[in-house]
């Protein structure tokens, strides 16, 4: 029987926090870092870069997200934190024009991003990943967790364009959908607060 576990990103962590990313997919170019800048900063960085902005951000705390692991080998990876840490958000229109929630508030917190190593596809991670992750937001003080999920209805789409997770996996998580933010792009919440 496989055992699933997952663990808080810390320093100490890091070596698996980067087998988690580099795994298959955009994980090992991005180091996640893209939820934490503007296009035109995004554009500016390069992977050395990136992967020194997440040690940074690691290192400095509070942790930016989580490790799932499978069988003790890091297996996968979700960010979580306050949305408004997170420089993208406010600046991405659809979510802007979705959200009724102030983008200062500090006790919103967003999930941007999953990834899970190609062998580790399909077992259901990333339903453990969001669980613990609202775990963890909510012993951290967080009121509400948004997300921005791909409505997949269904439909087979490519590993590198569901990094910010499924419609059913944040639906089976208790979140609620809020705004179609566009053709196949929702924003759901999860009030941590009821």
């Amino acid at each position: 029987m496989v055992t699933i576990t997952t663990e808080v990103a810390t320093t100490a962590r890091w070596d698996d926090v980067q087998h988690a990313l580099t795994g298959g997919g955009d994980g090992a170019s991005c180091q996640c870092i893209w939820p934490m800048l503007s296009n035109k900063d995004w554009n500016e960085t390069t992977n050395p870069q990136r992967t020194e902005m997440l040690r940074d951000e690691i290192a400095d705390g509070p942790p930016p997200g989580l490790i799932a692991y499978v069988d003790g080998e890091a297996a996968g990876w979700i960010r979580i934190g306050p949305r408004s840490r997170q420089a993208r958000i406010p600046r991405t229109r659809m979510i802007a024009a979705a959200t009724s929630e102030p983008f200062d508030d500090v006790s919103v917190w967003a999930v941007t991003c999953f990834v899970v190593r190609r062998e580790h596809r399909g077992a259901g991670l990333n339903h453990e990943l969001l669980r613990a992750a609202v775990d963890f937001a909510r012993a951290s003080g967080a009121r509400l967790i948004e997300g921005y999920p791909v409505d997949t209805r269904g439909e087979k789409k490519h590993t590198n364009d569901l990094f910010h997770g499924t419609l059913g996996t944040f639906l089976a998580a208790g979140f609620a959908e809020q705004t179609e933010m566009k053709p196949g792009r929702t924003l759901v919440a999860l009030d941590l607060s009821a």
